[in-house]
């Protein structure tokens, strides 16, 4: 593989790493028009819970790490999705208790969007009609 592709390779890594912290976060907002979307957004959700709890490394750090180390580069210089997403995925100074104070927002932010969720398909249900997020 040449270091271009590789270096190519480790970039959409890192893109595809930063849309599933997205997707794990906000996801819940898809259940509203999805009924299907909990099926797939909550064991996102819970995987993101369990890295930040028990401080282990997602899977998707080691690779594109050793995507970049099979490109050639010892850092994360240049180029737009180093400089835009790293800080987002790779915050600096993470501690435990900053991993503890994203996994509560994670679960907050899903927890509260959950309950809209259920809040509307009942109030549907309630003065008859199908709701928007139980349609296909």
């Amino acid at each position: 593989m040449t270091g271009l592709v590789s270096k190519l390779l480790a970039d959409g890594v890192l893109l595809l790493h930063f849309l599933f912290i997205v997707f794990a976060t906000l996801g819940a907002v898809l259940a509203l028009r999805w009924r299907w979307m909990p099926w797939v957004h909550l064991p996102c959700v819970a995987w993101g819970a369990f890295v930040e709890l028990t401080g282990r490394i997602c899977p998707l750090t080691p690779l594109e790490n050793a995507l970049r180390a099979a490109g050639g580069e010892a850092g994360y210089a240049g180029g737009f999705i180093e400089h835009y997403l790293l800080a987002a995925i790779y915050p600096a100074g993470l501690t435990r208790e900053t991993q503890f104070t994203l996994a509560g927002i994670l679960l907050g932010l899903n927890v509260a969007i959950y309950s809209l969720v259920w809040w509307r398909a009942r109030r549907a249900r309630r003065i008859g009609r199908t709701p928007h997020a139980v349609r296909d």
